[in-house]
C-alpha cells in the first residue's frame, strides 16, 4: 500500500523535500512507516524524540493502523516569540 508523507519545518529541511510517497506492506502500522522513514531519511534522527506524527489529520499513537492512501504528517515542535 502507498502512504503520503508530509514533512514540515525542520523535518522538511532535513528531509530535503516537502512530501514523499512510501510503499508499505498491507496491514502496516505507524511504527512500520516510521521505521522506513528513519531508514530512508537518516538526517531526521535528531528530530525523532521531538516529532509529533499525525495520520489523516489526527495526532497518532503507536499501533495506529495505516490504510492505502493514508497521509502522515511529521510535525516538529513550533517556537515563536
Amino acid at each position: 500500500m502507498n502512504v503520503r508523507i508530509l514533512f514540515f519545518a525542520q523535518a522538511r529541511e532535513r528531509a530535503g523535500r516537502a512530501n514523499a510517497e512510501l510503499s508499505l506492506p498491507e496491514g502496516s502500522r505507524l511504527e512500520d512507516a516510521l521505521a522506513a522513514l528513519a531508514r530512508d531519511y537518516p538526517a531526521l534522527d535528531p528530530l525523532w524524540p521531538h516529532l509529533a506524527v499525525a495520520v489523516d489529520g489526527r495526532i497518532a499513537r503507536p499501533g495506529t493502523q495505516l490504510a492505502e492512501g493514508s497521509e502522515l504528517a511529521l510535525l516538529p515542535p513550533v517556537s515563536g516569540g
